[in-house]
Formats: structure tokens, sequence, C-alpha cells
């Protein structure tokens, strides 16, 4: 072999190795990338409070306690999709409020306890968003002056929540009824994340 041809050789085999190096680092990266799970960022009530007048948003609010075994299987069926946590992320303040959490909240100048007066006691803004009638999981939407929209009792599905999500954060809630939203929802989750 003759030094051109041993040159040519290993100009060629260096090539090959950092094509082969390139290749395998872009599948790794992307392959890494599509593994990262889009989750829901989570907020208190007065720090979705304090965001929303920086950049105004509707607050999505998941009312529910620390026994409630419907409010896990939400968090861990319907909050998990990435669907949903991609909604909530983009078009509201997700907040989580423990309807028996023993901190004051401040709201429109009034201080909201929890007087502990049993086992399960309930706090005063958790009584005040769900209008007395307690049941959990509870969702509650509020606009972008921190009012309460509405309230909605139970257990969301994904494909329960998703046009849910869409009718408040549209602002379709103002010119449409639900029944004639949902005749032209169309949804974003496919057929297999269907629960």
């Amino acid at each position: 072999m003759n030094l051109t041809t041993f040159v040519k050789f290993e100009i060629n085999k260096t090539a090959k190795m950092k094509f082969a190096i390139t290749l395998l680092l872009s599948v790794i990266t992307m392959f890494s990338v599509a593994q990262v799970p889009i989750v829901v960022k989570w907020y208190s009530i007065e720090e979705a409070i304090k965001l929303n007048e920086k950049a105004p948003r509707k607050l999505y609010v998941d009312v529910y306690t620390d026994w409630c075994g419907w409010c896990k299987k939400m968090d861990s069926n319907t909050f998990s999709n990435p669907v949903i946590a991609k909604m909530l992320n983009e078009n509201f303040y997700p907040v989580k409020l423990n309807a028996e959490d023993k901190k004051d909240i401040t709201y429109k100048g009034h201080v909201y306890v929890n007087k502990e007066t049993g086992a399960r006691s309930t706090h005063e803004f958790a009584v005040a968003l769900l209008q007395g009638k307690l049941s959990y999981p509870s969702t509650v939407f509020m606009d972008e002056n921190n009012a309460p929209i509405t309230y909605l009792a139970g257990y969301l599905t994904p494909e329960q929540l998703e046009p849910i999500l869409e009718f408040f954060s549209s602002n379709s809630y103002k010119t449409e009824k639900w029944e004639d939203f949902v005749k032209h929802f169309t949804s974003q989750l496919s057929p297999q994340k269907k629960e």
C-alpha cells in the first residue's frame, strides 16, 4: 500500500467514523427529547393570582383532598395526559388547592382560614369556591380577573376534560352554548391515549 492510498483510506475511515458518531448522537438526542414527559406546572392560588397580574390568563383550580381516591386517579390518569398537561400549561395557571389545607389564603382582600373544627375540616376558601357544595375532586374555572366562572364536581377523564378546557380557554362559554360547542369540537387526543 503506497502513501497516497493509505492517506485516502484513513481520511475515508475518519469521515465514516465522524458520520457514525454524529448519527448516533442525533438519534440519542431525538429519543431523549421525545422521552421527556409533559407535566402540569401547578401553582398555589397566591402564585397564580400574582402571575395573573403580569400576564393575564384564566385559572384552573383543582380542588382535592389527600384522602380522595378519585383525586389521585385524576392526577394519574387525566393530568398526566400530555394533551391535557399542554392545554393547562399554555392556556391557564393551573392551581392545586387542598380543600383541607391549614394555611390562610388572602383573596380579594378577605382572609380565608381553616377553622379546624374536626378531623377533616374544610378550608373556607374551598367552601367559597364550591359555593358550599363540597365534592372531591372539583374543578373551578376563574377568569383573568380571578373571579370564579363556574365549577364542576367529580372525576373527569382526559376525553371529558379536553373539550371543557377548550370551551373556557377559547372564551366560547361567553358566546356559545355547551351543547353547540361540543358538536364542532375536534379532539387532539389520539385513540390509544383514551382511557
